[in-house]
């Protein structure tokens, strides 16, 4: 039997011997590989963190000691040790365990995470709680050295410092390499700072010299000023020390004995320490190892992730547009916040390298950068996933829309991502955005009209946004059902596919498609069905939406957003002020006022009621078309 079929909780883990615990994490990448082969998943992160898992849950006294992940797309390792071993194989999947720490999921999750550099403040606010309470446990935070970037991490690292709080934090870096030399003197200088001994005489060295008549005071200075200037010369954490951590490191990652002795010297301290690890991304497989970014998210392994699709990407299309464009303007410069791959950039990177800039996990600096490159004449284009974006909201009000400065906002991964749940769902922007003054906002439905929008939005010296879609383009759903692109990209102007009496759906983006196919059934079932493609969130085009409810008997609206403040909120404003409301009825579908939990993009759909079938179903009813006691309750 195997030890990890063994551990039904990670306390079980203290009483495991070195060689037991080196087995151990043999099966977890075992387990893991196995399973996101699989379901797909974060696999290189989660490959490079399975030695320091075991290390902090084989000193920890978890639950009641808090360990707190940021991001979480590495805490793999985390659930099969913390009683979800039988539940690893629905990973992702609809209903089944989270891609990332939840508190809902389990007690060893104090903190729900998906978003970067949260954790440090988050387990400042644990140990905050602890000593306000008079309470005794551990708390530890693990952050990457990419999380670093944020600004919100050293915002808390110096709070945590200034108050001096009983906190212990991990730095697992992941891309830092060190020389042997380097590593042999970081080694030394751990041993050092780790050996309990060594720090007791040194505090009693410090006391006695402070007791000294006359020369004491003068003696502790120079000895401060001393010490002061050998960590500035051969200790690598000197910003960690200033801020008011004791830094410790770097200590191999792959070394569990190792990280056992640190974690237990720093837990020992009651005051905040700062561990610097160092991990191999991908660790234990091959070709993760090798290429560790294509294998930080990715599909069922397979299916190679190297396996070129036939059709292009909503991101590919964007960054193949913006290429084209910027051979014709050399004032357009790309904005990334660490995601130039996702965000199909890297073609831009390496063509104008000088014209890029990656900002790392910062997306309020990115929003704010483009508005100064703005401000001195160049045209930035900005592109971040929808749900990161929300972390630049301000940026964007102040910096970009208030001075009215010419940034296009390129929003990738716009509603429902799938598998990555709640946290990344990008289903807020249409709302959080439309409501900000001097902000044009579009959405395309397929990929000529993201080329002509991009286009539009370069000419135009104003603030832009684009939201689009994850995944492959569909381009052949609209050749399906006769819609050519014709109609040019105007502001703010719809495209009226067709009119109709009885129903006319208005959608934006990707519901566009799934209108065309909601109108045809119910053209079968007799009714009059009429489809608008809105193209603008904000203008809106009103003559367009005024004719409609003019001409028809029941407006329909279709988006993949939070209906809360979102698009069909803008039809319904637009047909208030027009004193259209009492002339039509109007049914809006979207995201209810949930948080939408992990699953395929099908599966989700359904959950929402936004499935085609239930779609025609709904209609039917509101159309008086149907009697509603034969609409059963929906099933996936």
């Amino acid at each position: 039997m195997k030890l990890l079929d063994m551990i039904d909780e990670p306390r079980q883990l203290h009483r495991l011997t070195r060689v037991q615990l080196i087995s151990l994490c043999s099966e977890l990448r075992e387990r893991i590989i196995d399973t996101v082969g699989k379901t797909g998943g974060h696999l290189a992160s989660n490959l490079g963190v399975v030695e320091l898992t075991v290390a902090l849950h084989s000193v920890l006294n978890t639950p009641m000691d808090k360990l707190i992940w940021d991001v979480g797309h590495q805490a793999y390792a985390h659930k099969l040790l913390t009683g979800r071993r039988e539940a690893f194989n629905t990973l992702r999947q609809y209903k089944g365990i989270s891609g990332f720490p939840a508190r809902h999921e389990s007690s060893y999750d104090p903190f729900t995470v998906g978003h970067s550099s949260t954790s440090i403040s988050a387990a400042l606010g644990y140990a905050l709680a602890r000593d306000h309470l008079q309470e005794d446990y551990n708390v530890v935070a693990v952050i990457g050295d990419g999380a670093l970037t944020a600004g919100m991490a050293f915002e808390a690292l110096n709070h945590a410092g200034h108050l001096h709080t009983r906190l212990m934090v991990v730095l697992n870096d992941n891309e830092m390499s060190i020389a042997p030399n380097v590593g042999a003197l970081s080694q030394y200088l751990t041993r050092m700072r780790t050996d309990p001994t060594l720090s007791r005489t040194r505090e009693e060295m410090e006391q006695l010299l402070g007791r000294l008549p006359a020369i004491g005071d003068s003696m502790l200075r120079v000895t401060d000023r001393m010490k002061k200037l050998v960590k500035q010369l051969v200790v690598p954490g000197m910003l960690f020390e200033e801020l008011g951590f004791t830094y410790v490191g770097p200590v191999d990652g792959h070394d569990v004995a190792l990280m056992q002795k640190v974690f237990r010297e720093g837990l020992r301290r009651r005051e905040p320490v700062l561990v610097h690890v160092i991990t191999q991304k991908g660790k234990g497989y091959g070709p993760s190892e090798a290429n560790p970014e294509l294998y930080h998210g990715t599909g069922p392994l397979q299916v190679a992730p190297t396996t070129k699709p036939l059709v292009p990407s909503y991101s590919q299309v964007f960054g193949s547009k913006l290429i084209d464009l910027a051979e014709q303007n050399d004032r357009i410069v790309a904005i990334s916040a660490a995601m130039p791959d996702g965000t199909g950039l890297s073609d831009f990177k390496n063509r104008w390298p000088e014209r890029f800039y990656d900002v790392g996990i910062a997306e309020q600096h990115a929003v704010t950068l483009a508005a100064g490159l703005a401000a001195g004449g160049l045209k930035p284009v900005v592109a971040i996933y929808s749900t990161f974006l929300q972390r630049s909201f301000d940026q964007i009000i102040h910096d970009v829309c208030l001075p009215k400065l010419p940034v296009v906002l390129a929003i990738d991964r716009a509603g429902l991502v799938g598998e990555d749940g709640p946290t990344h769902h990008g289903v807020f922007d249409l709302s959080y955005l439309r409501m900000i003054p001097n902000l044009r906002v579009m959405a395309p439905k397929d990929s000529w009209e993201l080329a002509e929008m991009l286009e539009l939005a370069l000419k135009l010296d104003e603030c832009v946004a684009i939201r689009y879609p994850r995944g492959l383009v569909h381009d052949e759903v609209f050749e399906q059902f006769g819609v050519t692109n014709c109609a040019p990209i105007n502001i703010g102007k719809a495209e009226v596919l067709s009119r109709g009496a009885d129903v006319t759906i208005v959608a934006i983006g990707t519901m566009v498609a799934v209108a065309l196919e909601v109108a045809a059934a119910l053209r079968a079932q007799g009714l009059d069905v009429g489809v608008i493609n809105a193209r603008w969130v904000k203008p809106l085009d009103v003559e367009a939406i005024s004719e409609a409810a003019s001409g028809t008997s029941c407006i329909v609206t279709l988006e993949e957003n939070v209906l809360a403040g979102g698009f069909g909120s803008a039809v319904l404003e637009v047909l208030e002020a027009e004193g259209l409301l009492t002339q039509v009825q109007v049914k809006r579908f979207g995201i209810p006022d949930i948080f939408v939990e992990h699953g395929d993009h099908g599966c989700l759909l359904k959950s929402l009621e936004l499935h085609v079938a239930q779609l025609i179903e709904s209609i039917l009813v509101i159309a008086d078309h149907k009697p509603a006691s034969i609409l059963g309750p929906t099933h996936i």
